[in-house]
C-alpha cells in the first residue's frame, strides 16, 4: 500500500506571481521527462536558447510571447505550443502569464 497522498493540483493555482520575477516550481523530475510550472511577471524573460529535447508549453494563464526557430508564436490560455529539440526559441511575458514546461527526455530513434 502507498503512503503517498493522492490529490489533483490546480496548476493554475499552484504558482504564484512575484514582482519583477519568474517564479518555477518542479512538480515531477524524472529520466524519462519534467513538469514544471512557471509564473512570468510582465517584463520578464528566458533569452534565445536550445535544448536538446522536445518541449510542450501549456499556457495556463494569461499570453506568452514566444519565439520558436526565428518565428513569433502568441499563445493564451488553454493553447498548447511545441517547441522542437535543437530549434532555438526564447520566451518573454508582455503581460503577466503561467504556463507548464512538459519537458520530454526520451531521444527520438534516428531512422536511416
Amino acid at each position: 500500500m502507498h503512503s503517498e497522498e493522492f490529490s489533483a493540483i490546480n496548476l493554475k493555482e499552484a504558482v504564484a506571481y512575484a514582482e519583477g520575477s519568474i517564479v518555477s516550481k518542479t512538480l515531477v523530475d524524472k529520466k524519462a521527462g519534467t513538469l514544471t510550472l512557471f509564473a512570468f511577471d510582465a517584463g520578464q524573460g528566458l533569452s534565445e536558447h536550445t535544448a536538446p529535447f522536445d518541449a510542450v508549453v501549456q499556457i495556463l494563464d494569461g499570453k506568452a510571447g514566444l519565439t520558436i526557430g526565428g518565428q513569433a508564436v502568441e499563445a493564451v490560455e488553454g493553447e498548447l505550443v511545441i517547441m522542437p529539440a535543437n530549434i532555438p526559441h526564447a520566451v518573454r511575458a508582455d503581460q503577466r502569464f503561467k504556463m507548464l514546461l512538459i519537458m520530454i527526455r526520451e531521444k527520438s530513434p534516428i531512422s536511416v
